[in-house]
């Protein structure tokens, strides 16, 4: 019987055989101690000495087969060497072992046919265990024998172990799981990989005034602005509103800077001779090297910059000698910010860019990535459906990347990596892909690895020092809706070093003080985010292996901001979760009031004389009721962290034109009559927040013309109110005022009208400004 879609889209809590059956915190005696062990034969290839010639010519082109049943493994060969040094590792998994015997065997290579040089045996019952932080096991001299068992000359130094995947050969070994795998870039394409986020700076630039311009044509006044570049960031200041040869500005232009810096941020200062035509009055480039580095929101000195002009003498560009322009610029690299290049949301990193500036952490996130199953077909090969699965996990500037398991629709990575913590309230994201670039895929134009799902845990809802083992959905959104993809087990442990310090970090605030003290525009920080996620993405893509551009836009969110309409409908039935306790709260007054059950009414009489009488014990009463509602609900923690939920982002129910509007290019590539429906359908909704958005500004205002004098009249009346009120607060007691005024909204039905009271009618007749709208 099929589960229903809910339940098939849940999470599931699991019981794998982690750490070989013991999870402890103890980080010396259990190392990978959040997967399940997996066994590996490791045979390292280091060298080989006084190899026989085979050739006429008595050379030798040495290579080493490592034979494990119908698995093979082969190091590269090298032309016409004897003493070869190889110096590579293979590891074949324990699980898929069906031979009693290792058979390592020296062989030279030939255009027709390879020749036998000699071979080593080892019987596999008789291989010793290594367990890591052991020492790795020694290589030692084999003498070659040829088939029939005999010694013969050369000799081939080898070290045999069998270990786990902690062992410090597997992440550069060669795997049998991937013997189809064939080249050096491709099987560097599959290894496991730690990558780290580039360094990245605001750099601010203060366009302060420039001196002695000296533009073509004297006889006007000239428009001159500053336009700014940083590789492929250009920004330009306004035009200068004294119109002369020695404009000023002031103005401050914000950019993204990563570490190393290679580009100099080139300055050019022109006058905007035509609408279309702007002619260069002067160049300045600044290697960022040199630009000043602050901490905080003390300025740095500003400095004046000679401007140069290139003249073209006898065809050739050169600079102008007796040019003497000059600009003054404030230029700063600001440590004191955290440059955003995640989504707020989802940051999993809070820290400003100057290390001086990082407390200490407060734990430690170990993350054990297991297995995943049931993956979808994700590609074909030679005829039937495949996919080769490997995970990217992101926190912090740590980017960590698994080996890939290939041809395979339940993947076994027990892999697990560490980070250090500096805020609980950040998320760690988990990304599964299928692997396009095994065969050749790496030529101009080659296929994109694809989605196969993702997983964001925030660390502040993980309790401290318990191990969570769950099965993820991997759920991503189609064109044709929603759909699993597979799940992926994983196993996840949040250790606190402090709790005092963790706590403290509550009274903190969520981003490093510069943002409060200089705050950026909601414009800058989303332009210089997309710089940030751009440069990120272009540095990850040049490390080899590369983390590529779609892997890296995938795991930060990049265009998540973009209109659609399922992600509006889903926000605004957040924003109805939120009133709905409002309303209840306000439904169940209002049965109070209308005695619709007797006797809770007359003990909220109660309660109310008692609170009047006593009005000290008003706000210990709040406090109580909301400490003792504390309590009830832990009975119904959640026990497991949250995950994607299909419901609450209206993707299992959502309309397929939506959908497709989603996946939509910007700008759009659809039909002018598929437009035009949207753009209606957008102006009818977009109507309608606009109505509720007046609405609210329209109490607002009402509030603000009780004294405002625009409707005379109802300010009169508020303004006698407020004295009668004042004298009648002043000689009658607080308490029967308070008393007089809850009986009265507590009465009961028969002395009620069906009208709306006086104050109301006041409200509803003041003036708002909607009457000055065009």
């Amino acid at each position: 019987m099929q589960r229903p879609p809910n339940e098939d889209f849940s999470l599931k809590e699991t019981k794998p055989h982690l750490g070989g059956g013991k999870v402890t915190g103890d980080k010396l005696t259990s190392t990978y101690d959040l997967v399940e062990q997996m066994q590996y034969l490791y045979v390292r290839v280091v060298k080989a000495k006084d190899l026989p010639g085979k050739d006429v010519t008595g050379s030798l082109d040495p290579y080493v087969e490592v034979r494990l049943g119908n698995y093979k493994g082969t190091t590269r060969h090298f032309e016409k060497k004897s003493n070869p040094e190889w110096s590579q590792v293979f590891a074949f998994s324990k699980d898929r072992i069906q031979a009693s015997v290792l058979e390592v065997t020296v062989k030279d290579k030939d255009p027709i046919k390879d020749d036998f040089v000699g071979r080593v045996l080892f019987d596999m019952n008789e291989i010793p265990k290594r367990v890591p932080p052991d020492s790795p096991l020694a290589p030692q001299w084999y003498r070659l024998e040829d088939r029939k068992g005999d010694k013969v000359k050369g000799e081939l130094m080898l070290a045999v172990w069998m270990g786990n995947q902690a062992d410090e050969a597997f992440p550069e070994a060669w795997h049998s799981d991937a013997a189809t795998v064939s080249g050096h870039d491709a099987l560097a394409n599959i290894r496991s990989k730690v990558y780290l986020s580039p360094k990245l700076w605001y750099l601010r630039v203060n366009v302060i005034e420039a001196q002695d311009l000296f533009p073509s044509d004297r006889s006007r006044f000239p428009e001159v602005f500053v336009k700014a570049i940083l590789g492929n960031q250009a920004l330009r200041t306004r035009i200068s509103m004294n119109k002369s040869i020695n404009p000023l500005w002031n103005e401050d232009l914000m950019f993204v800077a990563a570490e190393p810096f290679e580009e100099p941020l080139i300055l050019s200062v022109e006058d905007r001779v035509a609408p279309n035509k702007d002619e260069v009055l002067g160049i300045c480039a600044i290697p960022l090297q040199s630009v000043d580095r602050r901490l905080d929101h003390r300025p740095t000195n500003a400095k004046w910059y000679n401007l140069e002009k290139h003249v073209i003498i006898d065809g050739e560009k050169k600079t102008d000698i007796k040019f003497a322009s000059k600009i003054h610029m404030r230029i700063t690299l600001e440590g004191g910010y955290h440059v955003l290049d995640e989504s707020t949301h989802y940051s999993s990193d809070l820290r400003p860019t100057a290390k001086q500036l990082w407390k200490s952490n407060i734990g430690v996130l170990e993350l054990g990535i297991l297995n995943a199953n049931g993956l979808s077909p994700m590609k074909t090969k030679d005829g039937r459906a495949t996919t080769d699965a490997y995970c990217v996990a992101k926190y912090g500037q740590k980017w960590v990347r698994t080996r890939t398991i290939i041809d395979s629709f339940a993947p076994k990575w027990n892999e697990q990596y560490t980070w250090e913590v500096f805020d609980p309230c950040t998320v760690i994201t988990i990304g599964v892909f299928d692997n396009c670039h095994l065969h050749n895929g790496d030529k101009p134009g080659g296929a994109r690895d694809s989605r196969i799902g993702k997983v964001r845990i925030r660390l502040s809802t993980l309790e401290t020092d318990r191990v969570y083992t769950h099965s993820y959905p991997l759920l991503v959104l189609h064109p044709n809706g929603v759909k699993k993809m597979g799940e992926i087990h994983m196993a996840v442990r949040f250790t606190s070093s402090s709790l005092l310090n963790m706590m403290h970090m509550y009274s903190q605030p969520l981003l490093p003080k510069m943002h409060y003290i200089h705050p950026l525009t909601v414009s800058q920080l989303d332009s210089l985010r997309h710089q940030a996620t751009q440069i990120v993405s272009m540095r990850l893509s040049r490390a080899e292996p590369p983390l590529r551009k779609e892997i890296v836009e995938y795991m930060l969110d990049v265009g998540s901001h973009m209109w659609s309409m399922r992600r509006s409908k889903a926000n605004f039935f957040r924003i109805m979760g939120v009133l709905g306790g409002l309303i209840s709260v306000g439904k169940w007054f209002d049965q109070i009031c209308n005695w619709k059950n007797p006797i809770t009414t007359v003990l909220i009489h109660i309660l109310f004389v008692i609170l009047v009488l006593y009005p000290e014990l008003i706000l210990p009463t709040i406090f109580l009721y909301l400490f003792l509602i504390g309590v009830w609900y832990y009975r119904w923690r959640p026990r497991h962290p949250p995950h994607m939920d299909t419901r609450l982002s209206c993707a299992d129910n959502a309309h397929p034109d939506e959908l497709d509007e989603e996946f939509d290019t910007f700008p759009t590539s659809r039909p002018p009559d598929l437009v035009r429906m949207r753009y209606d359908r957008l102006r009818s909704i977009a109507g309608r927040i606009q109505t509720v958005v007046g609405d609210l500004a329209t109490q607002g205002e009402r509030l603000q013309s009780l004294l405002s004098w625009r409707d005379p009249r109802a300010s009169a009346l508020f303004v006698i109110f407020c004295l009668v009120a004042a004298v009648v607060l002043y000689v009658t007691p607080f308490q029967v005022l308070a008393l007089l005024s809850g009986f009265y909204m507590l009465r009961h039905p028969r002395f009620r009208h069906k009208l709306p009271s006086v104050p109301l009618n006041y409200f509803r007749r003041l003036p708002a400004r909607t009457d000055c709208m065009l």
